[in-house]
């Protein structure tokens, strides 16, 4: 059905090239034969139009051979056509058209048609599978007349060609094609999988048929671990992970086998199960772990071995403990770990590990356990029980205090009423710092210590005695756990009181520090054998640069007494004593003002004052204007009469009265004064009742001057 559609389009554009040759048709046109292709695969029809150009008889010739007339059939006058309803091999051949004109002349035309079959590549395979390292072959079957041509081409190169089997050349000749049109492929590797295309082309003509071949390569699947062992420390902060790394084709599916059950919470893999990752890793995770690798042409599998180490830890009975002299003193210590961890013991203050189970000695370990027998107060100090293993080491400090030692290289001198210790060297402090020392005296045997405890920071002097006077003196170190030995005696005579005084005690435990203000009691013990003159006092803020403050408080003075300090600072303070013979040492003290208060406000000196101010101002304007009001006088009377001049209200009066008084003022009771002629600074009353004037100069008053003088007069009387 197809075909015949074909022939009936091919002769409707036919149609006019016949009709326009028939009218163009001359005797000495040229001829040609007309046909849709020259290639015509079997079993197509063939169709050729042959255009003669003028009037004439028409044949048809085969390779030289008339044509049955039952293929050929006249167009017009003009063409002729030849139809061979379903090619086959014989009729490919050279085509001749002949014409006998009608006025004599003949001609011909030739045309070459040429018929195929195929290619055609029957049951050839589209798909193979090769196992890496094997040979493959890839076979082509191609049919197809009269002849067909072979070649293979891949990724857009051709295959080379090769005699034999099996190719004894290059590595480029690993892939080549054999002469029956098989591809040989040597040790197949992986990058020769992919598509292979099989090209056939009947011979000499351009017709061509493609086959594409696939080709899949398996590999056996492997795994490789980075290490065969992995060594960790448990903890909850310790994280492991085991990379499998598989290979193989088609690509392996990855299995795990451990030493626990698989827990999701502990245990976290990738998405294709490459990756281990152990959380929090404990002891239990200890083990050999699996991994496996299977595809459809085996499986394969290694195994990490995961030691789990666990950190020493130490546990002692007592981590500080306080011991008399001369007693027994036992702490105990246990490890744990794995690999179970050593026990030592190391004596921190002098760096030395003592011995092991051992009995002996006065200080020595007897199954993990510290025994020092007859404490000493060079035994004080910290001791540590370590762990040491393969996992790590640890270890825990115990401090051991006793008192202090015997005070050594001590010196003693007399001073002024007072006795002065020396020492080159502190004596052994027992484990923990000295804080004070004790000082003691008597005059003979027969009396009793009398002491007194003074801070390690101070200078060790014992004062209030008498003057050249002997006693015996000792002194002993106190730290936290109590005194210690006491000092050989000493015998020493003071000397006279006649001095500079003794430095002044500020009671620190009695100081105190409210809002900004400052307050502690001040005493001193010795004034040196001459009264005391007075102290000299200053205090700076506790900064780099701060200018000192100065101030002299009186003999009598028993307290020192500081206002509006800046708060949230420190003070340095100094304090000392003077008499005639000079100054005494300075004491010293720092002390911290708190925080301004968050609420509530104090008013300070100024704020005071500007309130006073205010009401004296207030008070005094309402007198001063009672005064103007009432009796004409004061500050806004005046101010009044500068700006109002002579017409000031309530001044009418006072001329009535002057001009009744022919020009003099009658004052209280009787007492008169001159028309002004002198401007008066003050006025007194005598006995008998007469006004005098004193004078400041000899201008006139004016009217409202002399008014105004009076009525202050009037006011004051």
């Amino acid at each position: 059905m197809n075909m015949n559609q074909d022939t009936l389009i091919l002769r409707m554009a036919l149609l006019p090239l016949l009709l326009m040759a028939v009218m163009m048709c001359r005797t000495d046109a040229k001829m040609e034969i007309i046909t849709s292709k020259q290639d015509v695969m079997v079993g197509e029809e063939i169709l050729l139009l042959c255009k003669a150009g003028g009037e004439g008889d028409i044949t048809w010739q085969k390779d030289d051979e008339e044509i049955d007339d039952e293929k050929v059939s006249p167009v017009d006058e003009t063409s002729s056509k030849l139809v061979i309803q379903k090619a086959a091999m014989k009729d490919a051949g050279r085509y001749i058209c002949l014409c006998e004109f009608n006025n004599g002349h003949g001609d011909n035309v030739v045309k070459q048609l040429y018929v195929y079959e195929g290619p055609s590549f029957g049951q050839t395979s589209t798909y193979h599978e090769f196992l890496e390292g094997t040979d493959g072959a890839l076979p082509c079957v191609v049919t197809g007349q009269p002849a067909v041509d072979v070649h293979w081409i891949r990724d857009k190169q051709a295959i080379p060609w090769s005699s034999s089997h099996f190719s004894l050349t290059s590595e480029g000749m690993r892939v080549h094609q054999l002469i029956d049109n098989t591809v040989v492929i040597e040790k197949v590797k992986r990058e020769d999988a992919g598509t292979y295309r099989c090209q056939a082309q009947i011979r000499g003509r351009p017709i061509y048929q493609e086959l594409a071949i696939s080709v899949v390569v398996n590999a056996p699947p492997t795994v490789h671990l980075k290490q065969e062992q992995k060594k960790v420390l448990a903890g909850p902060q310790t994280h492991v992970t085991f990379l499998c790394l598989v290979d193989g084709l088609p690509k392996p599916n990855i299995t795990w086998i451990m030493p626990v059950m698989i827990d999701p919470s502990h245990h976290l893999f990738n998405s294709d199960r490459s990756q281990l990752t152990i959380r929090s890793v404990a002891r239990a995770d200890y083990g050999e772990y699996v991994c496996t690798a299977i595809n459809k042409i085996s499986e394969s599998s290694a195994t990490i071995m995961l030691h789990v180490f666990e950190a020493p830890e130490v546990f002692v009975s007592a981590e500080k403990q306080s011991v008399p002299l001369s007693e027994r003193v036992s702490v105990s210590c246990n490890v744990s770990g794995h690999p179970h961890p050593l026990l030592h013991w190391l004596n921190k203050h002098n760096g030395q590990t003592l011995v092991r189970d051992s009995t002996s000695g006065r200080v020595h370990v007897a199954d993990g356990t510290l025994v020092i027998e007859e404490m000493m107060p060079s035994d004080g100090g910290l001791y540590s029980c370590m762990a040491v293993s393969a996992s790590g080491n640890a270890s825990r400090d115990v401090a051991i205090y006793t008192q202090p030692g015997l005070p050594l290289y001590l010196s003693v001198s007399p001073g002024p009423t007072s006795v002065i210790f020396s020492l080159k060297t502190l004596p052994i402090n027992g484990g923990t710092p000295i804080t004070s020392f004790v000082l003691q005296w008597r005059r003979c045997p027969a009396e009793q210590w009398e002491e007194i405890t003074i801070p390690s920071s101070d200078p060790l002097v014992i004062t209030g005695l008498k003057q050249y006077t002997a006693y015996t003196v000792r002194f002993a170190a106190l730290n936290a756990v109590g005194v210690g030995q006491f000092s050989v005696t000493s015998t020493v005579r003071t000397k006279g009181i006649y001095g500079e005084p003794d430095r002044p005690v500020l009671s620190v435990d009695k100081m105190k520090v409210e809002s900004n203000s400052f307050f502690v009691p001040l005493k001193l013990l010795d004034e040196g054998g001459s009264p005391l003159q007075h102290y000299n006092l200053r205090h700076r803020q506790d900064k780099e640069g701060a200018k000192w403050e100065g101030m002299q408080l009186g003999s009598e003075a028993d307290s020192i007494s500081l206002q509006d300090l800046s708060f949230s600072l420190i003070y340095q303070l100094e304090v000392t004593a003077v008499n005639a013979n000079g100054s005494s040492l300075p004491a010293m003290l720092n002390f911290t003002v708190g925080e301004q208060p968050a609420s509530g406000h104090r008013m300070t000196k100024g704020s005071v004052v500007a309130v006073v101010i205010v009401i004296f101002l207030l008070v005094f304007f309402a007198v001063d204007a009672t005064c103007c009001y009432r009796h004409h006088c004061g500050l806004l009377r005046y101010i009044a009469v500068k700006m109002f001049g002579q017409k000031v209200p309530g001044m009418k009066m006072l001329e009535e009265v002057e001009g009744t008084n022919n020009g003099e003022l009658k004052l209280k009771e009787g007492i008169t004064a001159p028309p002004g002629s002198i401007r008066l600074a003050g006025v007194q009353a005598k006995e008998a009742g007469q006004l005098t004037e004193v004078t400041c100069d000899k201008v006139s008053l004016t009217k409202h001057e002399y008014v105004y003088s009076l009525s202050q007069y009037s006011d004051d009387t």
